[in-house]
Parts: structure tokens; C-alpha cells; sequence
């Protein structure tokens, strides 16, 4: 079993949250998240992985509003008070930064380190940064010896796409730099999208998914029952899964502080759903959550969504 060191940029820091006593009846996140080492790791029950992304250099790239560099420190703070119920032990690996425009170093550097968290045995967590986040997810889970043999599934909650064919790779892309690394390798990739805002993507984009033969549901057609059948439908096809959630999947009174607003959205009670089907098929390999941006986050509030569905991903 691997037990090397992932490289991270930035080691973890302590959490914080409230206190009410040491005991396990009083347990939070905070209390309960311990700073990763392979040896702990190795000796835990069911171990979860979290790695920060810090990065909107992609969003930036997609003329979106920046901010979302910072998220993952804000997604820590929303999790950390958080009463600690889950089943499983929780590790902090750190950040990999993003510095300036460095962003395809930065996403082969995360790609490494999730790389060796998943070969030992983790169920691997990144907190991002913009959607380019994906394309790091996707380096670290294809390069994983886990993946071997199985047929992966990428499932995106997301009101885009992200299929977006630019010179220069940026948070609009990630989706179709997965289907030309696959297709290099003469696979396809089996891609599925949750939310998709019809009027938020072009024909073109519409175009390429039917192209790639991606299978998607729309933000209109999000009633619990037409979700829980998609993804049912979508786990039946696959062995492992990648799950990657863009908070803008969400309407904006929900999830105010992304970088872009959904008018629409998908209601938080479907997303939740979605996320406790993924959790219980047994398939779920890796998650990651984009697009949080604190800087426009109404009292936090899309910072705690975000932690109540990392929760409920790991519970």
C-alpha cells in the first residue's frame, strides 16, 4: 500500500470551532479532524481526505469574478463547528496553491497528491477553488492505481456544462480537457450533468454534450423523483464514481457566493438527496466542491451548504 507523503504547498492548520467538552457525546468537526500522516491514515476506520484547492485562476481565465482562492479556509470554518456524527476518520492534508496564472502546474501538483491519498486507501475530499478544480480531480483520479480495471463516472451537479472548447484551459473547460485526455487513451468518458440552466449554455455547448454523449438533466426537470431515477440510472453504469459539486448549482438565494448566481437553481433538498444516493452506492472514489467565493457569501451561507454537503457525502 502506498504510504508516501502527498506535496502539498500550504500543511494544515488546527480547526476551530465551539466547545462544550472533550468527551465524544460533545465531539465537532474541529475536534475530530486530525492533521494527515500516512501511519494515521493507515490505521483509521473508513479514512476521508481533505485537500484545499486554492485557486480562481480558471475563473478568472472565464471572465467570472475572482475569489474563490480563498473558499477553502471558508469551508473549514463552516465544517468545523459542525457536530461530528460521522462513522469514519477525517484527516486535513493541506493546501496546494495556485500562485498568479500557474494553473496547470498547480493542478498536476494536486492531481499528484490525490493521486497517492487515493492509492492508500482514502476517500479523497477537495475543497476548491473555481470548477477548474475538476481538472485536478480528474488527474488525481485517473492516475490512481485505485481506478484500475474500473469504469469510471464523473456526475457534476452544475448549472453549466463546462465543456467550453478556449485556446487556454480556465473553470469553463475541465469537462472536455477529461474527454480528450479519455479519448487519448481510447476510452470515453461518461459524463453526467444535474442542473443544467438551458438559457446559461449555448447551443454550441449543447452540441458538444450531445457530441460526447453526455447525459444530462435540467434545472427544470429536477423534481426529486427525475433526479433520484437519473443518478440511479447513471451508479448502474459505473464502478467508481467522481462526484464534483459547483455550489452555483444552487439558486443564489441559497448559494449567494459563487461566482455565478443561479436565477433558477436546483433546490438544496434534491442536491442533499443526490448527495446521500452517491454516498450509499458504495462507488463514491472521490468529491470535490467548486465555486465557492466568501467574498460575496451572505452570512456564510453558501460556505455552510457547502459544509453540510461535504457532512452528509461522509456520513
Amino acid at each position: 500500500m502506498e504510504t508516501s507523503v502527498p506535496t502539498v504547498d500550504v500543511s494544515p492548520t488546527p480547526w476551530t470551532g465551539r466547545f462544550d467538552g472533550d468527551g465524544a457525546e460533545h465531539r465537532r468537526w474541529w475536534q475530530a479532524v486530525a492533521p494527515h500522516t500516512p501511519e494515521a491514515s493507515a490505521a483509521a476506520v473508513r479514512p476521508a481526505v481533505v485537500l484545499g484547492f486554492c485557486s480562481d485562476a480558471g475563473v478568472l481565465r472565464n471572465k467570472g469574478r475572482t475569489g474563490a482562492a480563498a473558499a477553502p479556509a471558508a469551508i473549514r470554518s463552516a465544517l468545523g463547528p459542525l457536530a461530528f456524527h460521522l462513522g469514519r476518520d477525517v484527516f486535513d492534508a493541506g493546501d496546494v496553491v495556485v500562485e498568479d496564472d500557474s494553473l496547470e502546474a498547480g493542478q498536476k501538483r494536486a492531481g499528484r497528491a490525490i493521486s497517492v491519498l487515493l492509492d492508500a486507501g482514502n476517500l479523497t475530499v477537495v475543497l476548491g477553488g473555481g470548477h477548474e478544480t475538476a481538472f485536478a480531480s480528474y488527474l488525481g483520479v485517473a492516475g490512481s492505481e485505485v481506478l484500475q480495471g474500473k469504469r469510471l463516472g464523473v456526475l457534476n451537479l452544475d448549472a453549466h456544462f463546462d465543456l467550453r472548447d478556449d485556446p487556454t484551459p480556465s473553470s469553463g473547460t475541465p469537462f472536455l480537457q477529461m474527454a480528450r485526455a479519455e479519448a487519448a487513451v481510447g476510452r470515453e468518458l461518461q459524463y453526467a450533468v444535474v442542473g443544467i440552466s438551458e438559457p446559461n449554455n449555448t447551443r454550441t455547448l449543447f452540441d458538444t454534450a450531445d457530441r460526447l454523449g453526455v447525459k444530462y438533466l435540467l434545472d427544470e426537470q429536477c423534481s426529486a423523483e427525475a433526479a433520484e431515477i437519473f443518478v440511479a440510472d447513471f451508479l448502474a453504469a459505473v464502478d467508481a464514481l467522481y462526484l464534483t459539486i459547483d455550489l452555483d448549482v444552487m439558486p443564489a438565494s441559497v448559494a449567494p457566493g459563487v461566482s455565478a448566481p443561479a436565477a433558477y437553481g436546483v433546490p438544496l433538498p434534491v442536491i442533499s438527496a443526490i448527495c446521500r444516493q452517491v454516498a450509499a452506492s458504495g462507488k463514491l472514489l472521490h468529491l470535490d466542491v467548486a465555486e465557492l467565493n466568501p467574498e460575496f457569501d451572505i452570512d456564510s451561507r453558501t460556505a455552510k451548504v457547502a459544509a453540510r454537503l461535504v457532512n452528509t457525502l461522509l456520513a
